[in-house]
């Protein structure tokens, strides 16, 4: 698949992950942001990176929902973005905002 399309197939389930998590799963996911969506050029897997707010029991919390509502997840997204084979769905928590926070504090304590 060429990279202009999987970049249209990435925004999409993107913006369909970030509704069915909202609207339609029951299980407690917290405060939770999409924030990429990564699809592998085989169409093998999706990855989508998310935050959510709360400390570090919130954010295992939210990985068990994602895991156990994973099946209901795919099948929401199988309705809504054409795909012939929907790619096996991979959560990964996305650490870059405290990666960027650490590093703004020791660039303040450096001056």
């Amino acid at each position: 698949m060429p990279k202009p399309q999987i970049d249209r197939l990435e925004t999409l389930i993107q913006r369909e992950l970030s509704l069915i998590l909202q609207r339609e799963v029951k299980d407690q996911v917290g405060f939770i942001t999409i924030t990429g969506v990564k699809v592998t050029n085989e169409l093998s897997f999706i990855f989508a990176y998310y935050t959510v707010f709360g400390g570090p029991e919130v954010l295992v919390k939210t990985q068990e929902s994602l895991d156990r509502a994973k099946g209901f997840i795919k099948n929401q997204l199988a309705l809504r973005v054409k795909m012939r084979k929907v790619p096996e769905l991979v959560f990964k928590y996305d650490d870059t905002f405290e990666k960027g926070r650490k590093i703004d504090t020791i660039l303040k304590d450096i001056k």
